[in-house]
């Protein structure tokens, strides 16, 4: 009998601005000392359109970061919804191989951000292109982890260096909005009993229902990682498995894009399943939408309705798979 355990992450913590300094000099650049929020704003001018996704791509491919996807939202957000305010929209996901796995000897939620999401946006008629990112505080608030993590911070030091890379005359913007406290969880958590001997078939057989039901619930699988084969190469064998889907809900980025455009921090959503060596319990987690609403303060109804009806059928989806 499979037996269902469901636990919410919730942070009750709001986390305000902080300052990055490196360890062995002091930053003058402007991109490493302003205060951070949870969602960071790197724009540079662009008139002669030399940067591009293409060219933000080579540079973190060149930073050594492993690129999921770089995917024109363009083009699907005219194809369903018949207009964008954008001349570009892409959503960027990335990792790094050799952090994902020191992190995830620490903290097996690390593939909430594994890979992580940015996008990359100029609007129409715009001299100017823009990157927006989660701020490492923001990462630890959503994993529940000590915001002082040396790999973490490490990590979100090379991910501003290879912006700046990308984008050399750019520098971060002053965003208008506070936190707010969130309306609700901010990761959704389940977790599986599995048959000691037979766990692949079960694995094989649970994704197959988890997929399908995406489908049929209008999600999108943006990509797939499959971590534990990362961890294999490297000759860690902490994890029987470890994967993590991308989301994503076409009328939610395009509705809180449209306004939000930093929105793409979020999207697409990462959701991991996990079995550790030697547990019997698989365990499933992803962001839950609270974080939009708090992180960019959202108070628009159609805002919050369609984000609302991504996490119930999400939480649905998850909730009768490991039943």
């Amino acid at each position: 009998m499979r037996k269902i355990i469901k636990s919410i992450i919730v942070s009750s913590l709001l986390l305000t601005g902080a300052m990055a300094k490196d360890s062995n000099t002091t930053v003058k650049k402007e991109a490493l000392v302003i205060p951070t929020t949870d969602i960071q704003i790197f724009t540079s001018e662009n008139r002669d359109e030399k940067i591009t996704p293409k060219s933000i791509e080579e540079a973190f491919t060149k930073a050594g970061f492993f690129i999921s996807a770089n995917r024109n939202m363009n083009k699907p957000f005219i194809k369903q919804f018949k207009e964008s305010k954008f001349q570009i929209y892409n959503l960027f996901t990335f990792y790094k191989q050799d952090v994902v796995l020191e992190l995830a000897k620490k903290y097996p939620n690390v593939g909430l951000f594994a890979p992580m999401s940015m996008s990359i946006y100029s609007k129409k008629g715009s001299n100017t292109i823009s990157i927006s990112m989660l701020s490492s505080k923001a990462m630890a608030k959503i994993m529940k982890i000590q915001d002082d993590d040396k790999i973490l911070r490490d990590l979100k030091k090379l991910i501003i260096k290879t912006v700046e890379t990308a984008m050399p005359k750019g520098k971060f913007d002053k965003l208008s909005y506070t936190l707010q406290k969130p309306k609700g969880e901010l990761v959704t958590n389940f977790s599986m009993e599995m048959d000691k001997d037979e766990w692949e078939d079960e694995l094989e057989d649970f994704k197959m229902g988890l997929e399908g039901d995406f489908a049929t619930n209008g999600f999108i699988i943006a990509g797939q990682n499959n971590l534990g084969d990362d961890f294999e190469e490297a000759d860690y064998n902490g994890y029987d498995f470890y994967e993590v889907y991308s989301i994503c809900k076409l009328p939610v980025i395009y509705t809180i894009a449209k306004t939000h455009p930093e929105a793409g921090a979020f999207a697409p959503c990462s959701l991991y399943l996990e079995k550790k060596k030697g547990q019997d319990n698989m365990n499933i987690a992803f962001p839950s939408v609270y974080n939009w609403m708090s992180s960019m303060a959202l108070d628009n109804k159609e805002d919050i309705k369609v984000l609302e009806d991504a996490q119930n059928r999400m939480t649905k989806i998850l909730k009768g798979a490991t039943e």
